[in-house]
């Protein structure tokens, strides 16, 4: 039997077809992961939908990652925000995509200070790859704060070519807003995962 990551790269052509006919709904590889909850890429924001077009909930992220060995989670927010915000306990490693920057500015309107690209990313995501921890690992679903940064982030390893089943994880950490601007809707932590503040050796790989 294959592996169910790569299901979808030998589905039988008319299971192809249909799932194009089906439109941009309930993916081959969400729906052989048996997801609680589906996500539908037309219910999501234009910043939080990627090339693959593979999402996934944080709770249901939780519960695949303790049954496939072949997935890793990786954590792509800053260093300050695992650290004074928390992580996924079960985080593989955190490599941030991008670093705030105030000498950058200001947004008024959105009420934040300006992020800058992290020039390493891609290659530090390719070092852990090839490195001892990553064995077997050919799946990854990437996390931000809520589900944006980590599909810029998505977007820029598919530009580079990695060779990796890449998951969007659509509420990220924190989750989503309610009415009252505070991210309690879902997410990670709001799930009741387990998630630390306590930083441990070597989360994020490029910088022991």
């Amino acid at each position: 039997m294959l592996p169910i990551t790569r299901l979808s790269r030998f589905a039988a052509p008319a299971f192809v077809a249909l799932t194009l006919a089906l439109g941009p709904q309930i993916s081959a590889a969400e729906t052989a992961l048996d997801l609680q909850a589906p996500v539908v890429a037309a219910d999501l924001s234009k910043s939080k939908q990627t090339t693959p077009g593979l999402y996934i909930t944080a709770a249901d992220a939780g519960r695949v990652l303790a049954d496939h060995p072949n997935m890793a989670l990786i954590d792509v927010r800053t260093p300050s925000e695992t650290m004074l915000i928390g992580y996924p306990m079960q985080a593989a490693a955190n490599i941030p995509s991008k670093f705030v920057d105030p000498a950058l500015g200001f947004d008024a309107q959105k009420g934040v200070y300006k992020m800058i690209d992290n020039p390493d990313f891609v290659a530090e995501v390719q070092a852990w790859l090839a490195s001892d921890a990553a064995q077997g690992i050919d799946t990854i679903l990437v996390m931000c704060r809520s589900g944006s940064r980590s599909a810029a982030a998505i977007e820029k390893l598919v530009k580079a070519g990695l060779d990796v089943t890449l998951y969007n994880v659509v509420d990220g950490f924190e989750g989503d807003k309610n009415d009252a601007g505070v991210r309690a809707v879902n997410g990670w932590r709001n799930a009741g995962l387990p998630w630390t503040y306590k930083v441990r050796a070597g989360l994020w790989p490029g910088h022991k």
